[in-house]
């Protein structure tokens, strides 16, 4: 069984930590996800100025999705979610994730996926995934310098919040392939 209690919670990580989305965090996220407007063509929801109340509420709205506000230091940063969270399988994904552009590069990543990785483990997750637009080369290195695998293209996966036909590259980590 999963602890969705405790998946739930507060985590806190190498100067990093994440607290569960309130709507006292909206209006800050919100102009977080607004300081890069182009990123969100490649993501599969809007979570831009436009599109960000409506993304948040259907991301809220399912009991399988946990979303978080991430902090470096004391400073908002971003977000990331527990996605699809199968108690029955032991597996979820993490995604939903957005950091403010000047953490890009900077180790926030590793940070905040050791994080999350370690309290998805702890609470009983045996597989995490990760599901990426094959346009978005960043996020796919990402994955592959956390050591997650590479399990192969889910071709035209989804459509979009743009309209595109997106084809999704799949990676996953085991619980006894993770070294975090």
């Amino acid at each position: 069984m999963i602890d969705l209690a405790r998946l739930s919670e507060p985590m806190t990580g190498d100067g990093c930590r994440a607290e569960p989305f309130t709507e006292a965090h909206h209006e800050a996220l919100k102009a977080a996800c607004a300081e890069d407007r182009e990123i969100w063509q490649i993501y599969a929801s809007n979570f831009g100025p436009d599109g960000f109340d409506d993304s948040i509420a259907l991301y809220r709205s399912s009991p399988r999705n946990r979303t978080f506000v991430l902090y470096n230091g004391d400073e908002l940063a971003g977000m990331s979610s527990y996605l699809g969270i199968d108690d029955g399988r032991q597996v979820l994904e993490i995604g939903g994730t957005y950091y403010s552009p000047h953490l890009r590069g900077t180790g926030f990543n590793r940070r905040v996926k050791d994080m999350m990785l370690k309290r998805a483990f702890d609470c009983g997750i045996r597989r995490v995934e990760f599901r990426v637009d094959m346009r978005n080369e960043r996020s796919q290195a990402a994955m592959k310098k956390l050591g997650a695998v590479r399990e192969g293209v889910l071709r035209a996966d989804r459509i979009t919040w743009t309209g595109h036909v997106r084809d999704t590259v799949l990676f996953a980590i085991l619980r006894n392939e993770y070294e975090g």
